[in-house]
């Protein structure tokens, strides 16, 4: 497993018509459920006269856990298209909201996938893609005297401090790429 994903910066915005229907698209960087649930009912606030708000999410670095929601389009037409662009461009921690107005002509299945996959591929393609890597937490207690050597191997290995207590009981914690982790964790139980 690679320790490395893509996500998105902030968020973006894509524009998409045809037949007189209009899709909004919106690109947001996520990292929960509770983060898409209030982005999807926010836009649902905001265009409530809109005919369907459709969406799809991707979230963690295993890109495990998605979902994709018609809100009432034919099966398979909104979501799944979105979440494809999503796939496509292999990213997660996103979610993508694509807001339909109804011009009053039908487009047929094959015009709503078109449709919801270039509006959510236009969002992408306004949104800043950046690559982050997949880290883990590392806490470690030690003695004072023992000081220089734990941050001889802080200097050395450059992991981030996320927090560090400097006392009788010394402790300092951690965060490091998760394939240099055990290398990490080994050095600081040589020293005990």
């Amino acid at each position: 497993m690679t320790d490395e994903y893509k996500t998105i910066q902030g968020m973006g915005e894509g524009y998409y018509t045809e037949k007189r229907s209009k899709f909004l698209a919106f690109a947001h960087h996520v990292e929960t459920v509770d983060e898409v649930k209030e982005l999807v009912a926010g836009y649902r606030k905001k265009y409530y006269d809109a005919r369907h708000v459709c969406y799809a999410y991707m979230l963690g670095a295993e890109r495990k856990e998605f979902r994709a929601n018609d809100d009432g389009e034919p099966s398979s037409t909104a979501g799944k298209p979105i979440l494809g662009q999503i796939n496509s461009n292999e990213l997660t921690d996103i979610l993508i909201v694509v807001v339909r107005y109804y011009g009053g002509v039908n487009l047929g299945t094959s015009g709503l996938i078109v449709a919801y996959r270039e509006a959510a591929a236009d969002a992408i393609a306004h949104a800043e893609v950046v690559t982050r890597q997949v880290e883990e937490e590392i806490a470690y207690q030690f003695s004072y005297p023992q000081m220089n050597d734990v941050m001889r191997i802080v200097k050395e290995m450059q992991p981030r401090i996320v927090r560090q207590t400097f006392d009788n009981t010394c402790e300092i914690c951690l965060r490091i790429r998760k394939s240099e982790a055990e290398a990490l964790r080994s050095k600081l139980q040589k020293l005990l």
